[in-house]
């Protein structure tokens, strides 16, 4: 019998705790534990961030890392033409399909891709080709054709297996097409026929992978998957469940797919050979039933399209390393509801101040409740009593101040925190009031309001320690939206303008002298938050109470993790040095007193325990 080290190449280590960067195949001892440990191999689902426009019978190519989502329906409209990138965090609006439609066919790569056929209304030849960001006619298909199973990780390789052509209705067709990179030419018909797999496809064009189908009449749904040499197609290993639209990626050896149930949220791998049981995706919806996948190895892909509102996405891995998506979760709720309240700080330490006991008569605030992460505790009371006061700062040397105070006026005061106590500092140039803040109680931006027939709309000031000066104006007025950043040539806004349509797309940056416009949001947002800095940042929440989070990469505003709870005029880590991990979010309406974290998304070694018997 062969040893491990004969095996492996390494011997089994003694340690007194588990290394923190073991490699793979490599086990020890843990003298501390008495116990064998080491490496194991994982499979995993987790959830992604959800499609910013939710859509089924979409088009589907790239990878886990560099994905592509073309076009579809949803019940609010149709046919669609959105196309959206992921990137492994999240979804970001890209060039528009050059057709609304549905059951388009999509191979390739994000910056190399082939999509054709599908619905436009009517069901088409038409093929166009993508490199990343704009789309261009290609030739066309030998017939009209939709749903079909793309299999084809090089755009130079591919072949599809029809679902319908124009006489085939719900009987689908056992005809398939090939593409070389120019043209598209009749291929060898498949064994069963088959129709709605538009993304059932896995392997090349000349190793490739069709799973399950639909047909009419029954048995509808089907286990039946072929496998196909360049040549011919043939039978090969039958799904354990069957899957009526299936979502497959990978390759002819390596593959993945969802499966019908449980609650359609099953799915199962092959090898080759023979399909086996993974674990559940985590997510039910009849959505799955018309969801869209992707990835180049079955050891990674992405499915989307899933939960009623289609817009839902999950990751799978297999790996020896466990990975965590971002995500929002519940932290400890502050002593009492409060609204259009003000936040600074950090997750483990953060601050909370002003604002009000609610909406309608509420009764104004000038208390400040400080965060551990695990608890609050009040602190120093501020001068005034106000709501949409400006903020910024960490929790033992803050800045705020300005907002509609008690009286009923928009104010100048401003102030800074210790972490004991506020004290009064020079005020403001003008009343503020919904104004955003970046930087430190020393070094301060304040931009914005929302007071009317005031240049303050479009104005920023600086607070340098002792004084006040006026800086650059931004592009477009702002008030009561996402703003923060840590120092004050980091300071951003993004969403709300002063005036009507409060709800904006805009996005501007501070590089200490001027504002300079940015990529819009993907959705028009007002009373939002914010956290991070101008290089990547979050929009958080917003008017009606929206979940919806948005993030900025540094180029493009892609979707993220939803909110647990709708929230609009909240708290939140709006300076955070970190960047937008380990934020916090608070109370706002309809909030009430509740609290958020964000943590982002951890690669671990997936390190476990064997047994030696």
């Amino acid at each position: 019998m062969s040893t491990y080290k004969e095996i492996v190449g390494k011997k089994i280590k003694k340690v007194s705790s588990d290394p923190s960067n073991a490699s793979t195949g490599e086990m020890w001892y843990n003298s501390d534990t008495g116990t064998l440990r080491g490496l194991a191999l994982g499979e995993a689902w987790i959830s992604a961030a959800p499609l910013s426009t939710g859509r089924y019978l979409s088009g589907s190519f790239g990878t886990q890392t560099a994905g592509v989502q073309v076009a579809g329906s949803n019940p609010s409209n149709p046919l669609v033409s959105n196309v959206e990138h992921y990137d492994g965090t999240g979804w970001s609006e890209e060039t528009n399909y050059p057709a609304s439609g549905q059951s388009i066919a999509g191979a390739g790569t994000q910056t190399a891709g082939i999509a054709c056929g599908g619905s436009t209304p009517s069901m088409t030849s038409n093929a166009f080709s993508y490199n990343g960001t704009a789309w261009t006619a290609a030739n066309s298909l030998p017939y009209a054709a939709n749903n079909m199973a793309s299999c084809g990780l090089a755009k130079t390789d591919v072949i599809y297996a029809v679902g319908r052509d124009g006489s085939s209705g719900n009987s689908g067709t056992n005809k398939s097409i090939t593409f070389d990179g120019t043209n598209f030419a009749n291929g060898p018909t498949h064994v069963t026929t088959r129709m709605f797999n538009t993304t059932s496809g896995a392997g090349t064009g000349t190793a490739a992978l069709i799973v399950g189908g639909f047909i009419d009449p029954s048995p509808n749904a089907m286990t039946d998957c072929e496998e196909y040499n360049g040549t011919s197609w043939s039978a090969t290993g039958s799904l354990s469940v069957a899957t009526g639209f299936a979502t497959a990626w990978g390759t002819q050896t390596n593959a993945v797919t969802q499966v019908n149930t449980p609650n359609y949220e099953g799915s199962e791998a092959y090898n080759g050979t023979t399909w086996s049981a993974l674990p559940n995706i985590g997510i039910t919806s009849p959505g799955g039933l018309y969801g869209s996948a992707a990835g180049s190895t079955g050891d990674a892909g992405w499915l989307s399209s899933m939960t009623p509102t289609y817009n839902a996405a999950a990751e799978f891995n297999r790996s020896t390393n466990a990975f965590t998506n971002g995500a929002w979760s519940s932290g400890t709720s502050l002593p009492s509801n409060r609204w259009n309240t003000t936040g600074a700080g950090t997750q483990t330490a953060g601050l909370c101040w002003g604002g009000a006991t609610g909406p309608g008569t509420p009764t104004f605030l000038n208390s400040t409740f400080e965060y551990s992460g695990s608890s609050w505790t009040a602190g120093g009371t501020t001068p005034i009593s106000s709501i949409n006061q400006f903020g910024t700062g960490i929790q033992t040397a803050a800045i705020g101040g300005g907002g509609l105070a008690s009286t009923g006026s928009n104010t100048t005061t401003a102030y800074t925190y210790d972490g004991n106590s506020w004290t009064a500092i020079t005020a403001t140039p003008i009343a503020t009031k919904g104004a955003g803040a970046a930087g430190t109680s020393t070094a301060c931006l304040i931009y914005g309001s929302d007071v009317p027939s005031s240049s303050m709309n479009q104005d920023s000031y600086l607070w340098n320690g002792s004084s006040w000066s006026e800086e650059g104006a931004m592009n477009t007025s702002f008030q009561n939206g996402a703003s923060g950043g840590p120092t004050e040539n980091t300071a951003f806004k993004a969403g709300t303008q002063f005036g009507s349509p409060e709800s904006q797309t805009n996005f501007e940056s501070y590089n200490g002298t001027a504002w300079a416009a940015g990529p819009a949001l993907i959705t028009a947002v007002q009373q939002n938050r914010g956290m991070g800095s101008s290089a990547e940042c979050l929009s958080i929440g917003g008017y009606n109470e929206i979940t919806t989070v948005e993030r900025f990469n540094g180029t493009a505003w892609q979707t993220s993790p939803s909110l647990g709870t709708g929230r609009k005029q909240f708290a939140s880590s709006n300076n955070n040095a970190s960047g937008v991990s380990n934020g916090w979010v608070g109370a706002g309406a309809d909030g009430g007193a509740t609290v958020e974290h964000f943590t982002e998304a951890t690669t671990t070694a997936n390190v476990e325990t064997f047994s030696t018997s």
